[in-house]
């Protein structure tokens, strides 16, 4: 029986656009429109799906450090007092039972609206009045599949998360940023929720930053020099090393942790001069910014596609930046699906940018890859991870769709560089090169050869092969220590489901979020009971607890969650890593056999 796949994404990363003037604008013309919205249904009826699975089974005898609390919950809304201003808050409970204090949705930068738009952030430090932070705040303008997704132009947001704003002695902290391609997602709780992490003893934050065209529109110049919504992360670490003391957070032990697109960022803030002392460790979960794909000095391309996908002129930037600053913010945030060029490749549409210097202060001015080689970072002790299978789905997006299947067959050539996020030169060659060595040379037909070779070209491409390329740089040139994992476990709930079984099979782009967070908007609830999901959980949890307080995942002294694990940093010669599956395994040189041909495709010196 061929394997098939069901693609799982929470509402808010989903695109549901059909207006005839996208179509007309659309690179590709109506046929090519139309196997994107085909696919899209697909997508669409496969959530439908995913969100009528059963919950999990009622739980068992339970083992943790910590017993369920039977406290009652608290009366009135908490408020914490900060150096920016008052801040009210509401009150959640953990799997535990823990009561936290959750203050959602507080503005760390004023609207980049009006003339304000594609300008870069300008950090609150004061408020006029207390903030009301008792409910979500919205998240930057994207395509949204339901009206109950809150989104608004306003949402250079964050939430934060601490059971005791009142402590003598403060805790770690630990600052997500979401993954999304960096045209998607949001640090809101219902997709990055604090259930999990706040059984343990920190302060978590989770950042909205500004997304696609609004956040990362480049035209190489005055008009438009790039990567403001990596600046917006800046603004929020610079409001967290203010405010979060009053939160019982410890402002010299923050930990900035992000997934995919969020980890790109988390690597990108070890170089930029705008970083440097805002946060002490780092964890890159599913991603690099160090790769096959091409160093980017501008996207002008991008920036002239938004253009003419709203009806503005693209005769020069200022054309075009003074046009979309016209434009309402939920037409530009709807267009995602005209920058796709085939299905929904290339999944890396925006990308940071290294910035031309007009006088303004640069996120990135340097090559990250020549930074690294050269020393020229502020590097922390750091966690790097990939998962079993990344994007291995993709293939059955393609081989599911007779179009999709003969067109990439056909077209290799012109499809592949574009899937595949290869650099222009010699590209088709390459192209060759990769198919030969994952797909035999053969005929893409709808088998289990077929996708395993192509659902590895998209997992390596996209995620795989730069994480293994950053992971042997840093731990070369880094002068702390770097400690590699791969996550494996396959549990009750993925981001991808094989339809038949209902059952997840390998574990996938963004599923360890699925244990260190609590995300309603996709999961149910994973109880405190003696389950392979509820002891994944816990080993998670503790790995990222003891990193965020020591710099050091492993633990220290006994610890029933861990047992004796020694986790050791990976280094040039012994290249190990964690395989956190069903047990905890250390093993040597992750997916190695696969990552030569890239290696010998797109060489560096090391």
């Amino acid at each position: 029986m061929r394997p098939h796949l069901r693609f799982i994404q929470t509402y808010n990363n989903l695109p549901e656009s059909s207006d005839a003037s996208k179509q007309s604008a659309y690179k590709g013309g109506p046929d090519r429109w139309e196997l994107v919205l085909n696919a899209r249904a697909t997508m669409l009826r496969h959530i439908v799906l995913c969100l009528a699975v059963c919950a999990y089974a009622a739980a068992h005898k339970e083992r943790h450090h910590r017993k369920p609390s039977t406290e009652s919950p608290p009366t009135g809304d908490p408020i914490t007092i900060t150096p920016s201003g008052a801040i009210r808050g509401s009150w959640m409970t953990t799997r535990r039972g823990r009561h936290v204090q959750a203050y959602r949705g507080i503005p760390y930068a004023e609207p980049p609206t009006g003339e304000y738009r594609f300008q870069p952030p300008r950090l609150i430090t004061s408020y006029s009045s207390e903030v009301n932070a008792t409910a979500e705040g919205p998240g930057c303008p994207q395509p949204v599949a339901t009206s109950n997704f809150y989104i608004d132009e306003d949402c250079l947001r964050l939430n934060v998360y601490t059971t005791n704003n009142q402590r003598k002695n403060p805790v770690p902290v630990l600052v997500y940023l979401h993954s999304g391609g960096f045209y998607s997602g949001s640090g809101r709780s219902d997709v990055a929720g604090p259930s999990y992490l706040l059984d343990r003893e920190l302060v978590l934050v989770a950042v909205n930053y500004r997304l696609a065209s609004l956040g990362f529109i480049s035209t190489g110049d005055e008009h438009a020099p790039g990567n403001n919504g990596l600046k917006d992360q800046v603004a929020a670490l610079k409001w967290v090393q203010t405010n979060i003391r009053s939160f019982g957070g410890d402002p010299s032990r923050v930990t900035l942790a992000g997934c995919s697109a969020g980890a790109f960022s988390v690597m990108l803030h070890m170089l930029s001069p705008m970083s440097k002392g805002l946060f002490h460790r780092g964890i890159s979960i599913s991603g690099s910014p160090i790769s096959q794909a091409p160093e980017r000095y501008h996207q002008r391309e991008l920036a002239e596609r938004q253009a003419r996908l709203v009806g503005c002129p693209t005769t020069s930037s200022k054309e075009i930046i003074d046009c979309l600053k016209t434009k309402d913010y939920r037409e530009i945030g709807d267009t995602l699906d005209g920058f796709f060029d085939f299905g929904y490749d290339p999944v890396l549409v925006w990308a940071p940018v290294i910035e031309p210097d007009v006088g303004q202060e640069r996120f990135l001015d340097l090559s990250p890859l020549e930074m690294v080689q050269q020393g020229k970072m502020h590097s922390v002790p750091y966690i790097i991870s990939q998962t079993t299978g990344e994007f291995f789905w993709k293939a059955f997006n393609v081989l599911a769709n007779e179009t999709y299947t003969t067109t990439m067959d056909k077209e290799w050539d012109r499809i592949a560089p574009i899937s595949f996020i290869l650099p222009k030169e010699n590209a088709a060659e390459k192209a060759q090169k990769l198919r030969q060595e994952f797909l035999g040379g053969r005929q893409l037909v709808n088998d289990s050869f077929t996708a395993d070779g192509l659902g590895k070209l998209y997992g390596d491409s996209i995620i795989g092969f730069g994480v293994h390329r950053l992971a042997n740089l840093m731990c070369k040139h880094s002068p702390h220590k770097v400690y590699y994992y791969e996550f494996a476990h396959v549990g009750n709930s993925s981001h991808y489901i094989d339809p038949e079984t209902g059952c997840a099979v390998k574990a996938a782009h963004h599923d360890d979020l699925i244990y260190l967070f609590s995300l309603p908007a996709a999961f149910p609830l994973i109880p405190p009971a003696d389950t392979k999901d509820s002891h994944v959980v816990d080993k998670m949890t503790a790995l990222y607890y003891n990193f965020a307080r020591n710099g050091d995942p492993n633990p220290s002294g006994s610890s029933s969650e861990l047992g004796s694990l020694h986790w050791p940093a990976m280094t040039p010669a012994t290249r190990r890593y964690l395989r956190v599956g069903s047990s905890l395994d250390v093993r040597e040189n992750l997916f190695e056999h696969r990552f030569r041909v890239w290696n010998r495709l797109y060489p560096i010196e090391n």
